[in-house]
């Protein structure tokens, strides 16, 4: 285990059980939620420009096919809501080339986790799928996906965000982008 997945089941344990249909650590009852245990120490959030004691705000995920478009709207974001959110990217293969990573997201998610919930953006096709894919196999009331528009839909999730909303109305504001029009 190292920090990223701090608080995650090992790919062993995340195995489904074929005679109960569901995770094996759910059936233990220890903890099997994505985001990383309550009072876990997360050493990722210095990497993120994000500290632990900002703690309460919405985490965003940026899932995008190409890591230099997740990392250059991160620092957009950065720049429009500043370090009060975490804003963590996902962003192409686990190869480094264009694609999307499973793991990558899951990892990305941990990162963003603050308490106050991570809203996941992805860009087009399979960074959707895959972002569903994931949250399908570790649902968590704490993380959504939404379907916004990738750099308006993030702006407004940051903007908003970092006054401290909750996961509810971050989400609800990136959804709203789609009506933003430009001309």
């Amino acid at each position: 285990m190292n920090f990223f997945t701090a608080g995650l089941p090992s790919r062993r344990l995340r195995a489904r059980d074929p005679a109960r249909g569901r995770d094996r650590r759910a059936a233990g009852g220890r903890h099997t939620s994505i985001l990383p245990r309550p009072g876990a120490v997360c050493l990722v959030y210095r990497s993120a420009g994000y500290h632990p004691h900002m703690s309460g705000t919405v985490g965003l995920v940026l899932v995008s096919h190409s890591a230099d478009l997740a990392a250059g709207l991160r620092e957009l974001l950065r720049q429009v809501a500043g370090d009060a959110v975490a804003v963590t990217v996902a962003g192409g293969d686990d190869d480094g080339g264009l694609g999307t990573s499973y793991d990558l997201i899951r990892d990305a998610i941990a990162e963003a986790g603050s308490g106050a919930g991570v809203l996941v953006l992805p860009d087009l096709g399979s960074s959707v799928l895959t972002a569903k894919a994931l949250l399908e196999d570790h649902p968590d009331p704490g993380v959504r996906l939404v379907d916004a528009p990738f750099v308006e839909g993030a702006v407004a999730a940051a903007v908003i965000a970092a006054t401290g909303a909750d996961l509810d109305t971050v989400a609800d504001a990136a959804e709203e982008a789609w009506h933003a029009r430009k001309l």
